[in-house]
């Protein structure tokens, strides 16, 4: 079964959230936290183990949010405040109004 995040996912995830360790003492992995205005909003954690393509499909659960959520925040295409926003954190962005259409003349223009 192929590893959808991956230890260096993860990182990247942990990075672009702004998580901060939590890390209990002699844990035997790494945990963190990801605040918003100073209240814990999710938890993490990130497997010690030195390979890089550890799996690490535990992280989008512990965060709930969708797997292609999570592997967009980690690819860069999504950003923390669409973290707290799909967590419902912060409110969501209004949708833009459309262009009203215009009406089709029958004359012909200049």
């Amino acid at each position: 079964m192929a590893r959808i995040i991956t230890k260096e996912l993860a990182l990247k995830i942990r990075d672009k959230l702004e998580a901060q360790n939590i890390t209990p003492k002699h844990a035997a992995h790494d945990k963190y936290g990801v605040y918003h205005n100073g209240q814990l909003v999710g938890t993490f954690g990130i497997r010690r183990a030195s390979e890089k393509d550890k799996g690490h499909d535990h992280v989008q659960k512990n965060l709930n949010i969708r797997t292609a959520f999570a592997k967009q925040l980690a690819i860069c295409t999504k950003s923390r405040e669409d973290y707290l926003r799909e967590i419902g954190q912060i409110p969501a962005l209004p949708e833009s109004p459309t262009a009203p259409e215009l009406p089709e003349s029958s004359e012909p223009q200049e």
